[in-house]
């Protein structure tokens, strides 16, 4: 007797882009790349990661931004799942990895609804390159075994965190999407007993050209990141290690 095989529907390929240069996407998400009809992309996307879209692919720009212009994410869902079900072998491209503040979930959903499969292809984080870029671990013995990474604000508004925790000495986190809520952040800290001076780190447009970091502290914190025009991680508990070794050297002199 024959037997029958369903034909198996596409697979959806979501990749985290990492943060912006190029260096920092992995291998297998390259491979997809390359092998893509359609390529459906968010807004903080590298250049240099856009670049490597085969021109036989078509781009979709499914850009979103902070309190600005941006693609509905029902739209967003429709679309991939629109593209996958004409055959076409379709990546998701997210900045950073896309399993954090990336709304994959909503998209998984959507194409389970539909009957199409998916993979995902982890990325590098805008967290962990930028830790890099200022010579910093975002974890080391004796300083803090936990890492926190937060939004600075979610669905319902700012977004409230253990607080309380974060303000133990020794503690780092992460906080993406801060720059409307650094205040906000400064003031919950602060009031629940984090010092003033608590090492904080700005990096705008990590890993790209114009990459910027602003060593500061707690106190100043939104005077800093007001400066910044692009995307910004906010490393708290961290300086860069060229502050601390200056630091140091002015300490033994």
């Amino acid at each position: 007797m024959t037997q029958l095989h369903q034909p198996t529907l596409p697979v959806v390929a979501f990749i985290g882009a990492g943060p912006g240069a190029a260096e920092h996407l992995t291998l297998g998400a390259y491979r997809a790349m390359q092998e893509a009809d359609v390529v459906i992309h968010d807004r903080l996307v590298g250049d240099e990661v856009l670049a490597l879209i085969p021109a036989t692919a078509l781009r979709v720009d499914a850009g979103k931004e902070g309190f600005g212009p941006t693609t509905p994410q029902s739209a967003i869902n429709a679309t991939l799942v629109a593209h996958a079900m004409t055959g076409a072998r379709v990546v998701r491209l997210k900045g950073g990895d896309c399993g954090i503040f990336g709304r994959l979930d909503e998209e998984m959903d959507a194409l389970t609804d539909a009957g199409i499969t998916f993979r995902i292809l982890p990325g590098l984080t805008s967290a962990t390159v930028a830790a890099a870029q200022i010579g910093q671990s975002l974890t080391k013995r004796g300083r803090n075994a936990s890492l926190r990474i937060l939004t600075g604000h979610d669905m319902a508004g700012f977004a409230e965190q253990d607080w309380r925790g974060m303000a133990r000495p020794g503690e780092v986190a992460a906080i993406y999407m801060g720059k409307k809520s650094a205040r906000f952040i400064q003031g919950r800290l602060m009031m629940h007993g984090t010092a003033p001076g608590t090492d904080v780190t700005i990096v705008e447009n990590v890993s790209r050209p114009d990459q910027r970091i602003i060593g500061t502290t707690l106190a100043h914190l939104p005077e800093a990141i007001a400066i910044c025009d692009g995307p910004a991680v906010i490393l708290f508990g961290l300086a860069p290690r060229a502050a601390r070794h200056s630091l140091s050297h002015l300490k033994e002199a």
